[in-house]
């Protein structure tokens, strides 16, 4: 196991293995296919505390068919269901395009029959002038016949592509419109943690070395407990209120993204680490000092929200997963001390300070 994967199952933590045992019992309870995208849904539904999609899925009954639940996979945007509809997409325009082409090709032998004809017809009356009026108009007859079932075949074939360009069209903008649910997070309209991982992707991509990035994570530690002294919609409400929040509080350049249940993940260019801890401190700041929620006895909350921030330089990480790895390092570290809710990886030291 390399370090990557080593650090990927550190993070999970010692609930993962109950997690996975949660999911899968739940699968084999209901009788659900073994699906990747199965696995997803059932896992956004009970661990990653959407009680809306939990109560839905609870709603198909102990036996849902397969395509209720990719309805279901559909109406809350995951990634694997929208994924699904997407190369279902593609493979309706391949489909039709090659149904187009076959069309195509026939009109090409039926036009190469009718000039054959014409050909004929006209090099039998230059080399017979003996011809009889009714022997000609024969032959014209059946010149007609096949000039009437051209032009049919024609205006069919017009008609077909006409319908197959608008078909194809309507594919392209839906299949375009799943792959853009694909990377936006339902509840609160930000890009989600695939989209966000793309965007680090691109930074290591584009330059060998990365320089001046700073990634930014924010964790609510007590998600599970706001839970349970104001319920999921008073959560939900939280939750959404915090991307307001933040995405006022940056730039319009920089990305934000959630990227779990209670986390939001920044990427900031063309900062060093001294500024990366201040964007983090106005981030908290402005959580602390704009949130406001409304509990489900409709009392007014206002700050108190333990958040913790961890941060880390491009500069010190020779991957984006690398990169990851120490500012959840850092986010983590800042969760179990509540006096120093803002930690950042340190340079040189397997430490963050």
């Amino acid at each position: 196991m390399d370090s990557n994967h080593r650090s990927a199952a550190q993070r999970v933590g010692p609930t993962g293995s109950d997690s996975m045992n949660k999911i899968a019992g739940f699968m084999t309870r209901h009788h659900m296919a073994p699906l990747p995208r199965n696995f997803e849904l059932v896992h956004e539904a009970l661990t990653a505390g959407n009680a809306e999609l939990a109560r839905e899925l609870a709603g198909l009954g102990p036996h849902p068919s397969q395509n209720a639940l990719d309805q279901l996979g559909l109406r809350y945007r995951l990634p694997g269901h929208c994924g699904m509809t997407a190369e279902r997409l593609e493979g309706e325009v391949l489909a039709r395009v090659s149904r187009l082409r076959d069309q195509v090709s026939l009109s090409l032998i039926q036009k190469r029959t009718f000039v054959r004809a014409v050909e004929t017809i006209v090099r039998a009356v230059k080399e017979d002038e003996g011809q009889s009026l009714a022997e000609f108009l024969a032959e014209l007859d059946f010149l007609s016949a096949s000039a009437t079932d051209l032009i049919r075949a024609e205006t069919l074939l017009g008609e077909e592509m006409e319908a197959g360009i608008s078909a194809i069209a309507k594919a392209e903008a839906a299949s375009q419109t799943a792959k853009t649910m694909m990377l936006k997070d339902r509840l609160t309209g930000l890009p989600n943690r695939a989209a966000f991982l793309n965007q680090l992707d691109a930074v290591y991509s584009e330059e060998a070395s990365p320089s001046g990035y700073a990634l930014v994570l924010v964790q609510i530690p007590d998600l599970t407990g706001l839970q349970h002294q104001y319920g999921d919609e008073a959560v939900m409400k939280i939750l959404k209120r915090l991307s307001a929040i933040f995405r006022k509080t940056i730039k319009k350049n920089d990305r934000i993204a959630r990227i779990d249940m209670g986390s939001f993940g920044f990427l900031f260019a063309d900062v060093d680490a001294n500024d990366a801890h201040a964007i983090a401190e106005r981030l908290y700041e402005a959580a602390e000092n704009n949130l406001v929620f409304a509990t489900e006895h409709q009392t007014q909350h206002t700050g108190g929200l333990s958040l913790a921030i961890g941060h880390a330089q491009s500069d010190d990480a020779a991957d984006p997963l690398k990169l990851l790895e120490l500012a959840s390092a850092a986010m983590h570290l800042a969760a179990t001390n509540p006096r120093q809710p803002i930690i950042g990886h340190r340079s040189g030291s397997r430490q963050a300070a």
